[in-house]
């Protein structure tokens, strides 16, 4: 990925149809074939009803492989990039639901690794966590009611999962409105970083902490288990569609060509078969 490799990439994606009827959440991996070594993380969490939902995320997965793979650096800004990225799903979803007669949305969180440094944008209440080991550097803020109203100081952030309207989400692709982005980077990145990309059905039964302790002492895929697990039991048979996906910057093999490594799994669920929130 680098030209001097200070780290190696260890990437794996999962998830949980939860006790949904219908996998509306996607997670994706993907290469550009002008940018060597770096890789786009996605996860969208579908909205909008039986079928709509499904149709959305999948259409943002859809829209990120096709730009990424013809990505090309000296023509464009990776938050440029990710900009076209979400304002084109959202205006694919808004024709969709035109010639569907339904009602999709969604949310979206992804990443740009390349090199040593991160970029990274979100819309809705999907998650990007960035701990080092397992110390928490940064996390998104949600596009939601209840993140408005700890703003305003109306709440306290403990209150905020319980909150009778935790679900209601100011921005979305597929809405009326504009999407509202935010944007987040990170360079000069070592290794011990982790990252952690998520759907509300995964960091609803989480503490920032106790995500970075999971995180940081097991390998991906083996935390990657354990974090669905925990959620499964947590959720007492009311689940939402649980996804996620995790980055982990290891030391490199100074005699290695840097590299992005994935292992992909699914659990109990594939991106065609669950469902998403109702709300």
């Amino acid at each position: 990925m680098s030209q001097i490799p200070r780290f190696k990439v260890a990437a794996c994606t999962a998830q949980h149809i939860g006790d949904r009827t219908e996998q509306q959440d996607r997670v994706g991996i993907f290469q550009s074939r002008r940018m060597p070594g770096s890789a786009l993380f996605v996860v969208a969490d579908g909205m909008g009803g039986k079928t709509g939902g499904a149709m959305a995320a999948q259409q943002v997965m859809t829209t990120a492989k096709s730009l990424f793979e013809e990505y090309s650096p000296s023509a464009q800004s990776v938050q440029s990039l990710l900009t076209e990225i979400i304002n084109e799903a959202h205006t694919v979803i808004k024709l969709s639901a035109l010639s569907s007669e339904k009602e999709p949305h969604s949310t979206l969180v992804a990443l740009v690794l390349h090199g040593e440094s991160a970029h990274w944008a979100h819309v809705g209440d999907s998650r990007v966590y960035r701990f080092h080991e397992a110390e928490l550097i940064e996390r998104s803020i949600d596009h939601s009611y209840v993140e408005q109203l700890i703003a305003e100081g109306k709440i306290r952030p403990e209150e905020a999962q319980s909150h009778r309207l935790s679900n209601l989400l100011t921005s979305a692709l597929g809405t009326a409105k504009v999407p509202e982005i935010s944007f987040g980077h990170a360079e000069k990145l070592k290794a011990g970083e982790i990252f952690l990309l998520c759907s509300d059905g995964l960091w609803h039964y989480f503490s920032d902490a106790e995500l970075g302790v999971i995180l940081s002492t097991a390998p991906p895929r083996v935390a990657s288990e354990r974090l669905l697990q925990l959620a499964r039991e947590r959720a007492r048979g009311a689940g939402d569609n649980c996804t996620l996906a995790i980055i982990r910057l290891d030391e490199a093999d100074t005699k290695s060509t840097p590299r992005v490594g994935r292992g992909a799994q699914r659990l109990a669920g594939t991106p065609g078969s669950g469902a998403g929130r109702s709300d």
